[in-house]
C-alpha cells in the first residue's frame, strides 16, 4: 500500500596525482586505468562526430558537437560570495577534453537538448552525471564540486571520472519566466526525465570513442531538482545507474508546487512576516527544543520531536505588545499553513494525496545571495505579488509560475485561487512525468543499483517529510530487509537547502562507490563544516544519522563528531 504522505591540493600538473588523491582513488575498486593517448588534444578534437539517434535508447534527434576542446588545468579558487556555500568553491581540475554539443528535438519547435562532457587524461573507468536545479535552462558543466562535497577532496574531473551535464533540454530567456518552457510538450517531457537518459547515453558513446571502452560504473549526483532526476532515473531507466545519491530531492514535484503557492498565499498582505519577527520565531524554537539534544548550540538535533514541542501560537499578539514582539493572528495562520499538509481531492501518480507540511528549525538561517532560512525560501523580502516581484520568496516564483505554465497553460489563470480539481487532468498528467513517487525500485535493485538519500532537516525549498515518506513507502513495498540491501535515507538536523545553518558536507562518493564495487555498506559517515579557505580545515563534525536515528551529545568536544552518538 502506497505511504500517501509524502508527497585540495591538486597536482596543477593535471597527469600527476597527489598522494592525498592517490589515497582517494585506492579505496575503491580501480578498473584498468586508460588515457587519451600521447595527443590527446588530437584525440579529443577527434570526437567531434556526430552520434546517431540509434545510440539513444529512446526516441530522440542525433546529437552534434559544437566543440571538443583540450582545457588547460585550472586550481582551486574561492570566491568571496556565492548563492550557496559550495558555489564559492572552484574546485582544482589537471587537463581534460571538454565535449559540448545538443541534441536534436524531433518536434522542430522544441529547443534542443545542450550537454557538457568532461573526459579526463587518464581515466579510472567510471563517470557521474550531474544533475540540475531549480526549472534547469542552464547547462550544468559538471566541474563543481558533487551535492555535499567536502572542500578538501578533489571532484570527481580530478580523481579521473568522466563528468557530464545538461540544460535538461530549455535555455532560460532574459525577461521570460523560467516555467515558459513547458508550454511544448516534448520540452516539458526532456525536463521531467527524457534529456537525462538521451545524454547518458550520448556520454557512454563518447567515452567508448574516447578510451575504446564503455565505462564500467556510472554514477548520478544530484541535488533539489537534480535529486528529483536520480530518483527519476532509479524508477524509470533503472538498468542505466550503478549507483545514485540524492540530496534534498523534489520528490512528489505536483505536491510542492500547490503546497508552496498556498504557502505564498498565506504570507500575503497582513500574513507576510518581518525579518525581526523571523528571529522571534527562529529563537523560540531554539529555546524549546536546542538543548533536547543535550547540548545547547544552535542547531536543533531532533526536528522531529521539535515539531511536537514546538507551539506558534505561543508568540500571539497580546495587548500593548510592539509589532515586531509578537505574531498577529493571521501570522500565525500563516506558519500553521505552512506546518501542515496540502491534501489533493484525488489522487496523484503513485497514488499520493497529500504533501506534508514543512517542519520547524533553522527560520533564521543566514542567507547565502539568495538562499537562507524563511527569509530567502518561503517569504522573500516583501508580501507576494501578482506579478511576482523580483524580490519575492523563491517559493512563491518557483510555485505560482509552475501552477500558471504546468498545471493551468492560460495566462488568464488567478493562481492565488486555482485548486488542483480545476484542471484535474492535466495535473493527473504533469504529476505522471514529473513525480519521483513510484516505490518500485525492484528492477534498480535486481541490477544491483545503490541508492542513498539525504533529506536536510531545516529545508524550506522542500520538505524534507516528502523525502522521508518516500524512503517508509519503498520499505513498504519491497520489505525492510530488501531495502536495507540497496538503499539508505540520512538527515542532517540544522541543514537548509543548499547546505548552511550546520555541519553539512560529506565524502558520498566514497562511500557510494565503496558500496557499488566493494559490498561495503555506509557506515561512520560525518557531516563536517570547513573554513573557506585551502587547505580547508574541518571546524565542526556530527556525525551522519540513518533514520530515524538523531546526534544526541554524551561528552568531550562539541566540535568533534565523537562527542556525540546517533539515537532515537
Amino acid at each position: 500500500m502506497m505511504h500517501k504522505t509524502f508527497g585540495v591540493n591538486l597536482s596543477r600538473s593535471g597527469a600527476v596525482l597527489t598522494p592525498f588523491l592517490l589515497a582517494a582513488c585506492s579505496t575503491l575498486t580501480a578498473p584498468t586505468a586508460l588515457s587519451l593517448g600521447q595527443d590527446p588534444a588530437a584525440a579529443c578534437a577527434a570526437l567531434n562526430a556526430p552520434v546517431p539517434a540509434s545510440a539513444i535508447g529512446i526516441p530522440s534527434g542525433a546529437a552534434s558537437i559544437d566543440s571538443a576542446t583540450l582545457m588547460p588545468a585550472v586550481p582551486v579558487a574561492v570566491a568571496e560570495r556565492g548563492p550557496t556555500p559550495a558555489a564559492r568553491i572552484t574546485p582544482a581540475t589537471g587537463p581534460f577534453c571538454r565535449v559540448l554539443g545538443r541534441i536534436a528535438p524531433l518536434d522542430s519547435k522544441a529547443p534542443p537538448i545542450q550537454f557538457q562532457v568532461n573526459l579526463p587524461l587518464q581515466w579510472n573507468g567510471r563517470s557521474v552525471q550531474y544533475g540540475g536545479g531549480g526549472f534547469n535552462g542552464v547547462l550544468i558543466n559538471a566541474l563543481s564540486l558533487v551535492p555535499a562535497g567536502r572542500f578538501d577532496q578533489p571532484m570527481p574531473l580530478a580523481q579521473g571520472y568522466v563528468t557530464y551535464g545538461t540544460d535538461s533540454g530549455h535555455q532560460n530567456v532574459p525577461g521570460q519566466p523560467p516555467q515558459v518552457f513547458a508550454q511544448n510538450e516534448e520540452a516539458l517531457v526532456n525536463f521531467a526525465h527524457a534529456s537525462y537518459k538521451k545524454v547518458r547515453d550520448v556520454a557512454v558513446t563518447l567515452m567508448t570513442r574516447a578510451y575504446g571502452r564503455a565505462p564500467e560504473k556510472l554514477y548520478f549526483f544530484g541535488s533539489s531538482e537534480g535529486g528529483r532526476e536520480g530518483l527519476t532515473m532509479a524508477q524509470r531507466y533503472p538498468a542505466d545507474f550503478d549507483g545514485i545519491f540524492s540530496r534534498v530531492p523534489v520528490i512528489n514535484w505536483t505536491g510542492l508546487q500547490f503546497a508552496g503557492t498556498r504557502n505564498g498565499v498565506a504570507t500575503m498582505g497582513e500574513g507576510w512576516i518581518r525579518p525581526a519577527q523571523v528571529k522571534l520565531v527562529h529563537e523560540a524554537v531554539l529555546a524549546a527544543c536546542d538543548a533536547a539534544d543535550g547540548l545547547a548550540d544552535g542547531i536543533v538535533s531532533d526536528a522531529v520531536s521539535c515539531k511536537q514541542r514546538f507551539d506558534v501560537t505561543q508568540l500571539r499578539c497580546k495587548p500593548g505588545q510592539a509589532p515586531d514582539a509578537c505574531l498577529s493572528d493571521v501570522q500565525v495562520k500563516a506558519v500553521q499553513t505552512l506546518h501542515s499538509p496540502f491534501e489533493f481531492p484525488f489522487a496523484l501518480a503513485n497514488g499520493v494525496t497529500t504533501y506534508p507540511g514543512w517542519g520547524v528549525s533553522g527560520e533564521g538561517t543566514p542567507a547565502f545571495g539568495p538562499t537562507g532560512g524563511w527569509n530567502a525560501w518561503w517569504l522573500g523580502g516583501a508580501a507576494p505579488a501578482m506579478p511576482p516581484l523580483p524580490n519575492n520568496s523563491i517559493a512563491w516564483v518557483y510555485g505560482s509560475g509552475a501552477i500558471r505554465y504546468f498545471y493551468a497553460p492560460s495566462l488568464s489563470t488567478d493562481v492565488r485561487s486555482f485548486q488542483p480539481q480545476d484542471n484535474a487532468e492535466r495535473v493527473r498528467a504533469v504529476s505522471a512525468l514529473m513525480d519521483s513517487t513510484n516505490p518500485d525500485l525492484s528492477a534498480f535493485h535486481a541490477r544491483g543499483g545503490k541508492l542513498i538519500v539525504l533529506e536536510n532537516m531545516a529545508d524550506y525549498a522542500q520538505s524534507p517529510y516528502a523525502g522521508i515518506g518516500y524512503y517508509e513507502s519503498v520499505r513498504q513495498r519491497l520489505g525492510a530487509a530488501r531495502t536495507d540491501s540497496f538503499m539508505r535515507l540520512y538527515t542532517a538536523p540544522g541543514v537548509d537547502h543548499v547546505g548552511s545553518g550546520a555541519p553539512s558536507n560529506v565524502d558520498m562518493l566514497s562511500a557510494l562507490t565503496n558500496w557499488v564495487e566493494r559490498g561495503q555498506a555506509p557506515a561512520g559517515l560525518q557531516l563536517v563544516d570547513f573554513d573557506f579557505k585551502p587547505p580547508f580545515a574541518v571546524t565542526r563534525a556530527r556525525p551522519l544519522c540513518e533514520w530515524p536515528l538523531w546526534p544526541r551529545y554524551q561528552s568531550g568536544d562539541a566540535n568533534r563528531a565523537e562527542s556525540f552518538e546517533c539515537s532515537k
